[in-house]
């Protein structure tokens, strides 16, 4: 079975994400962070990128009131907001771990979850439908906006979301001074260079393509726009074996020289691709990003290394991680919402190509 064409029509036709191992993932404060197979494992608790992965995906959802989901949707964006709001400290800060039983164990600080909830907090701002949600959502961005970090992959997504707020309010002071400040921290290739500007693939490379994608087209800096869209290209490449399937850098990273794949794969990094993608499309009008976006998600359904589903059509659960042999079989936050999210992104490619 083509999983691609058979989920992606029927989430077409219908215009409802598959919800259903969220919903299960989901507590009292938030959304469980990790899962063993498909029942969540509470005693690890929750965290602040979920929360802002949460707040990001349900934004771009359009339900019609009073279809089941909803309801749904209106309570996980009223849970994450809720959890970020109690997350950002008053000097900008940013707790990530909250135990299950619903209190803090970390200290605030601007690591990567800092940047999850400023671009979670964007999205809101960008693309929610409810006024009440976009002036909660702007109130905590203002809060978070107060710090920066010196970190590539924290000021990416921070850039990201400082970027839509700018195009849903271009007038905001502080996201337009944070949009500069972490585009700054962004490395970027020199002219048309088709290799990569760090020395080694990380994780969630495509964010940093999607940054400066972004955040040229909020500063109105098409110079900006074309060192992501090389960047974009570059990664394409680097990601992608020469019979086309894709291959992504393992979890522990490897040299921007080495072809070798090691390590499993994470969900985060074609997820993060295919949002950079689709930036690109929707920014640029070329077809050739939203045929990335879908080569892209085809490696959630099943064209990868190991030609296993990444992804379950029926709940949206994503899997953990693709390993040499199979799978990991745990179905956490992380993983689920970085399918759906490239799900989303299918979903509006293949709208673009019909």
């Amino acid at each position: 079975m083509n999983v691609d064409a058979v989920a992606v029509d029927r989430l077409h036709s219908t215009g409802v994400l598959p919800m259903g191992h969220l919903i299960a993932l989901t507590g009292p404060y938030g959304v469980y962070e990790h899962a063993r197979g498909e029942t969540p494992r509470i005693e690890h608790g929750y965290c602040t990128d979920d929360a802002a992965r949460v707040l990001a995906v349900i934004a771009r959802e359009r339900v019609p009131r009073g279809f089941a989901a909803s309801a749904r949707l209106r309570y996980l964006t009223n849970l994450a907001l809720s959890f970020l709001e109690q997350a950002v400290a008053p000097d900008g800060s940013v707790r990530n771990r909250m135990s299950a039983d619903g209190a803090w164990t970390d200290a605030p600080s601007i690591g990567d979850w800092w940047g999850r909830a400023v671009c979670g907090l964007g999205s809101a701002v960008r693309h929610s439908p409810d006024p009440g949600i976009r002036a909660r959502a702007l109130r905590v961005f203002l809060r978070a906006a107060r710090r920066s970090s010196p970190d590539v992959r924290a000021s990416a997504f921070a850039a990201i979301g400082a970027a839509d707020i700018l195009e849903a309010l271009p007038g905001t002071v502080a996201a337009r001074a944070l949009l500069t400040d972490s585009l700054r921290r962004i490395p970027r290739p020199h002219g048309t260079d088709q290799s990569w500007p760090e020395q080694r693939l990380r994780y969630a490379n495509g964010a940093l393509c999607e940054a400066l994608i972004a955040g040229g087209q909020a500063l109105q800096q098409p110079g900006m726009i074309d060192s992501g869209l090389v960047m974009l290209q570059t990664l394409l490449r680097l990601e992608t074996r020469p019979s086309g399937v894709m291959s992504f850098v393992g979890a522990e990273g490897r040299d921007r020289s080495d072809s070798e794949r090691s390590g499993d794969q994470q969900p985060i990094e074609p997820a993060t691709i295919a949002e950079a993608c689709m930036r690109a499309a929707a920014i640029t009008r070329d077809e050739k990003w939203s045929r990335a976006a879908l080569r892209t998600w085809a490696w959630f359904t099943g064209e990868n290394d190991a030609g296993i589903a990444m992804f379950d059509p029926e709940t949206g659960a994503g899997y953990d991680g693709l390993e040499p042999g199979g799978r990991n079989e745990n179905r956490g936050a992380e993983s689920t919402l970085a399918a759906l999210s490239a799900y989303q992104c299918a979903r509006y490619a293949r709208g673009t190509r019909t």
